[in-house]
């Protein structure tokens, strides 16, 4: 731990995002990633090095596979040790809400990767910004939207852009 004293106040940073509770995680994050948030223009870049991003392998409009590459051999496990310890606790509930939305839709494997991916996007924002990790950010995302009234034609729009076929029940008509 005396290798890694000049690097406290990042590790301080660290120890604040939901799952890592321990000096030895935070380091080994640390080691990982590096402390340096210049060298990666967003955090994007980030999540796709430490392979948490899917693969995207498509011909022909087919989807081939919608795995995660095989970057980060270190630094994705212990992400996704870091991303279930978060998504079982009841401390925060917008990381748990949202794995428990997707392990619905997606199952349970990808929904950690999701949450996994989450957090190095935080990480990368706390260590870029220099401040801890607020939950507030997150919990405003994922509030569901304040007015929830469609005229007519947003609703015909919306259902179109959603690939669904409007047909008007009175003339037969595609509208």
């Amino acid at each position: 731990m005396k290798l890694s004293a000049k690097y406290q106040p990042q590790i301080d940073l660290l120890l604040t995002v939901p799952g890592i509770s321990s000096t030895l995680t935070a380091v080994r994050i640390l080691a990982e990633i590096g402390a340096d948030m210049s060298v990666l223009e967003t955090a994007k870049q980030l999540v796709s090095w430490a392979g948490l991003t899917p693969q995207n392998q498509e011909s022909a409009g087919k989807k081939k596979t919608t795995r995660i590459g095989r970057a980060g051999a270190y630094l994705k496990p212990l992400l996704v040790q870091v991303a279930l310890a978060a998504s079982k606790s009841d401390k925060h509930p917008e990381l748990k809400n949202k794995y428990l939305d997707l392990k619905k839709r997606r199952g349970g494997k990808k929904a950690m990767i999701a949450i996994a991916r989450k957090q190095l996007t935080a990480i990368w924002h706390m260590l870029s910004k220099n401040e801890t990790y607020n939950a507030e950010l997150y919990r405003v995302a994922d509030a569901p939207p304040a007015v929830r009234e469609f005229t007519t034609a947003q609703a015909v729009a919306f259902l179109r852009s959603k690939g669904f076929l409007v047909v008007d029940e009175v003339t037969s008509e595609v509208a």
